[in-house]
């Protein structure tokens, strides 16, 4: 095991030194979120770009995951799959070699829950201490610093995860073990899918009977049928004018990625043996729509494949 190293001295009082790796379009804007509280960064991505603009916002660029792993308090990875998150803590990043003992891991990625257990017991058994912590909101909530996260791990992890977590978050849920952090993501993606699902239909149908979709809106959001599909993500132009479909279905949240959730979420079906058809059914249905093209669009124009656009 590396030897512990003391913590750093900070810029200012509750600061800390943190490596964070993946800088994509999420963790770009994570690590920002860290920057502007106080938190000083040592950034690592694939992309020479990508550390590029973060170091313009103060950060300090590395060279690899293990440098920027290398004396500091936090370790965030935000990276896009399980395999992924294996090779830079255990493989090629060479990270848990590199961090200090007692250094706090904490995984922000989407993964399989699996996978997540996997990477926390090698971390404990190599002197390090880690959470999985996906998150929710998408791209809006990471540059406004108000993401959701769904934290698995120890409840002493969890404890210390907390100020670097509060300066990208504003809501911090402890869910459980390790793991429960990505149960929690992959249940929630799959039933925010099928509720977009519905909601679109919904209108369409609506639209089909000569009701406008204002109209449906101000009833169904004040009616039995009101879900956050519909109130923060209103998959029809005008009725909630920060949804995508105001953009042109510009991304916030592609249909890629949630093709991903639920691939996850339907691997975790068939493990344990639960069913989910209608799980099952929104991954065929935002498969179809990346198929024709859609995949890079924000899921709500999944719309576009039901009203026969795709």
């Amino acid at each position: 095991m590396a030897a512990a190293s003391p913590l750093k001295k900070p810029n200012a009082e509750g600061s800390l030194v943190i490596g964070f790796i993946g800088l994509g379009h999420m963790g770009g804007l994570m690590a920002r979120s860290l920057l502007k509280a106080g938190h000083r960064i040592k950034a690592f991505d694939l992309s020479q770009d990508a550390i590029d603009r973060l170091v313009v916002d103060g950060a300090v660029a590395t060279q690899s995951a293990a440098q920027a792993a290398t004396d500091v308090d936090v370790i965030v990875t935000m990276l896009p799959t399980g395999d992924h998150v294996l090779d830079v803590y255990l493989g090629r990043g060479n990270v848990f070699k590199a961090a200090a003992d007692n250094t706090l891991c904490i995984d922000c990625s989407t993964i399989d829950v699996a996978t997540a257990r996997e990477v926390t017991a090698c971390a404990y058994e190599r002197g390090k201490l880690m959470v999985d912590a996906p998150v929710s909101g998408g791209m809006p909530a990471a540059e406004k610093g108000t993401l959701t996260f769904m934290v698995g791990g120890r409840a002493a992890a969890f404890e210390k995860a907390k100020p670097a977590l509060g300066a990208m978050g504003r809501k911090i849920i402890h869910a459980g073990p390790s793991g429960s952090g990505q149960t929690a993501k992959i249940c929630n993606n799959m039933l925010l899918a099928i509720s977009m699902i519905g909601t679109c239909e919904a209108f369409i149908l609506a639209e089909k009977l000569g009701l406008d979709a204002q109209s449906f809106f101000d009833i169904a959001s004040n009616a039995s049928g009101q879900c956050h599909a519909m109130t923060s993500f209103c998959p029809v132009p005008g009725p909630v004018p920060a949804s995508p479909a105001n953009r042109n279905y510009e991304a916030g949240f592609t249909i890629e990625m949630m093709i991903k959730d639920l691939q996850l979420a339907q691997q975790a079906a068939r493990s344990t043996g639960a069913a989910t058809p209608l799980g099952a059914q929104a991954l065929s249905l935002y498969s179809l729509s990346a198929a024709a093209g859609d995949d890079g669009l924000d899921f709500t124009a999944i719309i576009k494949l039901l009203q026969g656009r795709a």
